[in-house]
């Protein structure tokens, strides 16, 4: 596997005494605050979004059986569902839907203790989810979209006729996308008299905060160190597809003894 280079420069970086250094962390964790409260007073404004009844009864192919959108939300009232881009005929999932997923196995029992419920729903049949789910060690709920109209009416999957004409409707929007799958985000809620309510779609940008690895990675010097790639997200593999780290000749001789 070729080696992804990338451009962010941290040599020659400023270095500073600690006093000052001091000064300028105090300003930039007066806008870390701020930002704090900007997405706080988006997330208030996300719940007071109105709600759209939905009214098609989705089945979807389930691990043991025929599952209903109702039926994903076991038993709780909130429920939500990542668009894992998984197409038919695909030989896998998607590598950046693959990061994200990563993430959900750890989670999840989190989000039920909250009265949430999460599953993954994918267009691919069944039969091709299952081999790549038990390759990648996720245990989350995954079902497959391939039999009803959900990922269309989400918007996250296109026809050969849309693909041709250059720009697809996603992220409410017509804009150029180069495959039939699109990944996003989609919120139900689910009242005691077993309505269901769609409440919150988000794409692209939108699931930047599902990415803990990125999160981390911004703390760091180099950022996510994607300049000069392609897209993004060009560095990211499978996780059981990364080639090995390659000690460096300094630490492979550490141990010998040189005249």
């Amino acid at each position: 596997m070729a080696t992804l280079v990338t451009r962010t420069e941290t040599q020659n970086h400023k270095v500073v005494s600690q006093e000052e250094w001091v000064a300028t962390r105090k300003e930039l964790l007066r806008k870390e605050k701020e930002f704090t409260r900007q997405r706080d007073e988006l997330s208030r404004q996300r719940r007071e979004l109105p709600w759209v009844k939905v009214e098609k009864n989705y089945v979807f192919d389930g691990p043991k059986e025929k599952t209903t959108l109702a039926d994903l939300f076991e038993g709780r009232s909130q429920l939500i569902v990542y668009h894992f881009m998984f197409g038919p005929g695909w030989e896998q999932g998607c590598p950046s839907c693959s990061f994200v997923a990563d993430h959900f196995n750890s989670f999840i029992v989190h989000l039920n203790a909250r009265d949430v419920s999460m599953a993954a729903v994918s267009r691919a049949p069944l039969e091709q989810l299952q081999p790549f789910q038990k390759r990648m060690g996720w245990s989350f709920k995954w079902v497959s979209s391939f039999g009803n109209d959900f990922n269309r009416d989400f918007h996250v999957s296109f026809t050969k006729d849309e693909m041709a004409k250059g720009k697809v409707y996603y992220n409410y929007g017509m804009m150029e996308f180069p495959s039939e799958e699109a990944p996003g985000v989609s919120v139900f809620y689910k009242d005691p008299a077993g309505n269901i309510f769609h409440t919150y779609s988000t794409y692209t940008r939108g699931l930047d905060i599902l990415l803990g690895a990125y999160n981390y990675l911004d703390m760091t010097p180099k950022g996510r160190d994607e300049e000069g790639l392609a897209h993004g997200m060009e560095w990211v593999r499978h996780h059981d597809r990364y080639e090995p780290a390659k000690e460096s000749a300094a630490s492979c001789c550490s141990g010998e003894r040189h005249s």
